[in-house]
């Protein structure tokens, strides 16, 4: 294959990934705006039409500022590719006196670097326009600040030693360096879920142990009849950035945790709150983790072995962009070029999760009670502003949860 080919086989990629999802967004905003002017029958006994309406006008905000992020996130995709930016760090880099390794993981440490920066103004705009609009936001420019500065050090100490392995087995291991690359990928993988919940969420959030009484009883007593075993329950505060409720559970082999935020505690009952966290037990007992594990190793198998067929053909660098071919510039142009080339598998995944879904509310429903689970999640639908009325076509390539409508009648049967 020429250069030229596979640049226009790229372009058309990239204009067909995003054509796709902007006609996916309208097709959204219309069918929410539609049904904005009355509350569905399943939902008529539960819901106001002041909810309703202030969902409905959060969907069309989010989704409309979902269109320009698109066409944003085109027009960067192209700069950082055809339009040289890769090339341009690439020579800043070059003219240090440094070995290969470390000009790579420099080239690609400020790559994500530079990316999360160009990323700022939309999540100032997110956190402080829109989400502050609709009353959700919680989080102080102090914060907002701190956060950043946290990730960007996590970034420099976690990810400066991950490039630099996987740069050194790429040069290192031969033929078949992706099998080494896919290892230590996977190893990583397993060691941030285990490590995460103890050592890097408490980074972010405060993490207090349930307080004795009548819940954590229930909690314990629930957890008892499931068979699994966590390292503790948590209540965290994520009202310290925003108003959004949610539970869940993080952490592998004995630091699994179990994680509820302080907002869905005092909007939840005690029979709400207990058949919510056996929808998360649900995924446990499905072994939905691990399936998930094992489609993540698999794909990032894939993944790999198609990159160390890629790294070797010229027209794979100067078709993006890019005139010296190096291992840094494969890996960042796989990277950042790869959604271009796999959305299609995002209805597959969305499905997937929505089966899962599916199963952890039947599961819920055994060891707890099915109309418990349903008031809670009409509870959430209301208080996190999610529409009840989303488009089909753009849930079904979208949403890892079912439409509200499919999931309570799901429950119901």
């Amino acid at each position: 294959m020429s250069a030229s080919v596979f640049t226009i086989l790229f372009l058309i990629a990239l204009g067909l990934y995003s054509a796709i999802q902007i006609w996916l967004s309208n097709r959204h905003l219309r069918h929410v705006a539609a049904h904005r002017s009355a509350v569905p029958d399943a939902f008529s006994d539960q819901i106001d039409l002041d909810a309703h309406q202030k969902a409905a006008d959060y969907t069309l905000a989010k989704t409309s500022l979902e269109r320009i992020e698109i066409i944003i996130g085109a027009v960067i995709l192209l700069a950082w590719t055809l339009g040289g930016g890769l090339e341009w760090l690439d020579s800043v880099w070059s003219r240090i006196d440094l070995s290969t390794l470390w000009i790579g993981t420099g080239f690609l440490l400020s790559l994500f670097a530079l990316l999360s920066i160009i990323d700022i103004p939309m999540s100032i705009y997110r956190t402080f326009v829109l989400e502050e609009k609709f009353g959700f936001n919680r989080t102080t420019v102090k914060t907002f600040i701190t956060d950043q500065i946290k990730q960007f050090f996590l970034l420099i100490i976690i990810g400066a030693p991950l490039i630099a392995t996987v740069l050194w087995l790429m040069e290192n291991m031969g033929e078949f360096w992706w099998l080494w690359v896919w290892a230590v990928w996977t190893g990583f993988g397993l060691l941030m879920m285990w490590a995460y919940p103890a050592f890097i969420a408490p980074l972010f959030n405060k993490f207090n142990p349930l307080e004795e009484g009548s819940l954590k009883q229930r909690i314990q007593d629930l957890m008892t009849r499931c068979g699994f075993k966590s390292n503790g329950i948590f209540i965290i505060d994520g009202s310290k950035r925003s108003g959004h409720g949610n539970a869940y559970f993080t952490g592998l082999g004995q630091n699994k945790r179990i994680v509820f935020f302080d907002t869905l505690i005092e909007s939840l009952s005690t029979d709400e709150i207990e058949a919510v966290l056996a929808h998360e037990l649900g995924h446990f007992k499905r072994k939905h983790i691990i399936k998930r594990i094992v489609s993540m190793a698999i794909f990032s198998l894939a993944g790999l072995a198609i990159l160390g067929w890629l790294m070797t053909q010229d027209w794979f660098y100067t078709g993006l962009g890019v005139s010296t071919p190096s291992l840094h510039a494969a890996l960042a142009l796989f990277l950042i070029a790869l959604p271009v080339f796999t959305f299609f598998l995002h209805p597959i995944t969305s499905w997937v999760s929505r089966k899962h879904e599916f199963e952890a509310d039947a599961y819920a429903a055994e060891v707890s009670s099915a109309k418990s689970l349903t008031d809670a999640l009409v509870k959430l639908y209301e208080e996190n502003a999610n529409t009840l009325t989303p488009d089909p076509l753009y849930s079904a390539f979208h949403d890892s949860h079912p439409p509200a409508a499919v999931r309570i009648a799901h429950l119901a049967s």
